[in-house]
């Protein structure tokens, strides 16, 4: 199989390069490094793409920028693809809004310049979108909560399971970025619907792992544990530090992703995060941390919450499990955080 990864030095993108060449098949990246632009020096994944040149077999690179049309399609006029994985954008909720021709013209402009390159090109592929659950908004926000000790949580026992894809996408506060995403993430679902390809939309939480370039805007998790090692103090913003979120390895992002390649659902949205099982509070993964560390992080609180942000936001993976039942979670939260206390250093 000959994949296109887009965004193939970021999370995401590098799982699936390492992955897919692993199992044998053949990898054509583009990423051009524009996570510098957006974050400055912590950003950078030149190093990533080291890494993947160095460890993979089959990986071609292509410092493309998406929003290039005319690059865009040259590249599918050349060569042939079974998939495309879409996963490059501007990724940040809050650089967004400094940026927002920037923010839309890569995060929404480019994925249509790819679904239209396939369409002209190679119809028949299987085409992933990697959306976010910031389409949603602050809809979550609507969802009764109760404060526990570490966590706020849902009130209601119907809600146990967290944000099904049933919840509306309209009439919120999504953020320039969520904005930018949702228009990407619609009509992504258009190809699919109207054009019959065999487009998914996957709508994505806390994405993690150790191979993750965390920085103060983005990346939660992999931030978090780079301020903790490094003896920094970690800023919580707002919430009491008890906003929820469930965290998904990048390895079973990526596992989802050929799940629904083996048999495409033109169209279909699901959402994909760690659910219930994997869920935790900054208050939480800060206990966990100092655990595996022995020595307590240094913190501080500011009780100012990032505009439109969600104070409890649990992916609700049931429909994803029924439409694909061979895929289930391998990672665990602490398995999670015991690979990235071990390798995490960028």
């Amino acid at each position: 199989m000959k994949v296109l990864v887009t965004g193939s030095s970021g999370l995401i993108g590098s799982e699936a390069v390492r992955l897919l060449d692993r199992d044998g098949h053949h990898l054509v990246g583009i990423d051009n490094n524009m996570r510098r632009e957006f974050f400055g020096p912590g950003g950078d994944t030149r190093w990533v793409l080291e890494r993947l040149r160095n460890t993979t077999r089959r990986f071609d690179h292509h410092a493309l920028d998406i929003r290039n049309r005319e690059g865009v399609l040259d590249l599918f006029r050349r060569e042939s693809f079974d998939m495309i994985i879409h996963c490059a954008a501007q990724p940040s909720h809050d650089k967004a809004g400094e940026i927002p021709f920037t923010d839309f013209d890569v995060n929404a402009v480019g994925t249509l310049n790819l679904l239209e390159a396939t369409r002209q090109t190679q119809p028949e592929a299987v085409f992933i979108f990697m959306s976010t659950n910031k389409v949603y908004g602050d809809v979550p926000n609507e969802m009764p909560l109760k404060e526990l000790p570490s966590r706020w949580d849902y009130e209601r026992e119907e809600d146990f399971h967290g944000v099904s894809e049933t919840c509306r996408i309209d009439r919120t506060l999504h953020s320039v970025f969520g904005a930018s995403k949702t228009a990407a993430d619609v009509m992504a679902q258009e190809y699919g619907r109207y054009f019959n390809m065999n487009v998914g939309v996957f709508r994505g939480g806390c994405l993690t792992g150790e191979h993750h370039s965390g920085v103060q805007l983005h990346g939660f998790l992999s931030y978090l544990v780079k301020v903790a090692k490094a003896g920094e103090t970690y800023t919580m913003l707002g919430y009491k530090g008890k906003q929820v979120r469930d965290q998904i390895h990048s390895e079973d992002v990526i596992n989802a992703f050929l799940a629904f390649a083996a048999s495409p659902r033109p169209g279909e949205v699901y959402n994909l995060g760690g659910g219930r099982g994997n869920s935790a509070s900054i208050l939480e993964c800060l206990e966990k941390i100092e655990g595996l560390l022995g020595s307590p992080v240094s913190t501080r609180y500011l009780d100012e919450p990032r505009k439109g942000d969600h104070i409890c936001y649990i992916s609700d993976l049931r429909k994803l499990q029924a439409h694909f039942p061979q895929w289930s979670l391998q990672w665990s939260l602490d398995r999670i955080l015991e690979r990235m206390i071990n390798q995490v250093s960028k």
